[in-house]
């Protein structure tokens, strides 16, 4: 029988990050499904080397303390307590799309009054890259990816307020090694192009990212986190508005959330959503792929 870890330590431990700016990475999906950063978008190499804390820095503002937040590990431990099981890691594209159409987050996983958002899954083959513009372009997935998969849900605009978009990516590489590398990557991404155009009439602007390994920082959620904020501006929705972006690590899988503001929405609001997507997409993985208890 497989361990199921509790969603709720989860959400804590990376609220503690994210709710106080502690942490640190790199960015969202197009409105349209078009190529804009995802959860996993440099692969192969990176010269900042495996360890994703080398950068830092967030332009949040007046951040909150975490609420009602739960003990944290000891400050003895070490390392993650999830020891996956060799047997269950995806070893072909059929089995990464299986885990991750499991793990990404539906609108339910958001919060009350999410629904599906137009177009609400990518195209697995495509990958979004960066190019030498800071401008995100859509390539075909790379040889170190089994397989990658977006969702975009919202949560509709309402008396006076604009809608809270938020996205899901999972992307399940060939190797641990492999996902390292991206996170190292993804974090470079932010130093190169703290300026960067989503799509035609979208663009994110004031970036600062942060990386930490496991029980840095406030991470007692993941092997590795990068988180990211910015302001986000649309010819649509206007701006600028607040952005954040999560991306986390456990074994050969990494999943980021993006969260998107907008008018008469508060920062919490947003943080709140992405709390909730994170936290269960962890859990998942978890029961995915963690050994069975002895």
């Amino acid at each position: 029988m497989v361990h199921r870890r509790p969603v709720r330590p989860f959400l804590s431990a990376v609220a503690a990050g994210l709710l106080l700016g502690t942490l640190g990475g790199c960015s969202g999906a197009g409105d349209d499904g078009s190529a804009e950063p995802t959860a996993s978008r440099t692969t192969g190499s990176a010269t900042t080397g495996s360890n994703p804390a080398a950068a830092s820095g967030d332009t949040r503002s007046d951040p909150s303390p975490p609420r009602s937040p739960s003990p944290t590990p000891s400050a003895a431990a070490t390392k993650l307590d999830f020891t996956p099981d060799p047997s269950r890691a995806p070893k072909t594209r059929a089995q990464a799309l299986r885990l991750a159409r499991s793990v990404a987050a539906e609108p339910v996983t958001w919060g009350p009054g999410f629904v599906k958002r137009s177009p609400y899954e990518n195209d697995p083959d495509a990958w979004p890259v960066l190019d030498k513009d800071c401008v995100w372009q859509l390539e075909p997935v790379p040889a170190t990816v089994l397989a990658s998969l977006t969702r975009n849900s919202e949560l509709p605009a309402e008396g006076g307020k604009g809608p809270i978009r938020v996205t899901a990516v999972v992307s399940v590489h060939r190797t641990v090694k492999d996902a390292t590398w991206e996170m190292a990557g993804t974090l470079e991404e932010t130093l190169r192009c703290p300026e960067q155009q989503l799509r035609q009439g979208e663009r994110i602007t004031e970036l600062a990212s942060q990386g930490a390994d496991y029980g840095l920082l406030g991470n007692f959620a993941s092997e590795d986190t990068l988180t990211e904020s910015g302001k986000y501006s649309s010819d649509v929705l206007g701006g600028p508005h607040y952005y954040y972006w999560v991306q986390s690590r456990m074994a050969q899988v990494t999943v980021a959330v993006v969260g998107k503001g907008a008018e008469g929405r508060s920062e919490d609001e947003v943080d709140a959503a992405l709390l909730q997507g994170v936290g269960q997409m962890l859990s998942s993985i978890e029961s995915e792929l963690e050994a069975a208890a002895k």
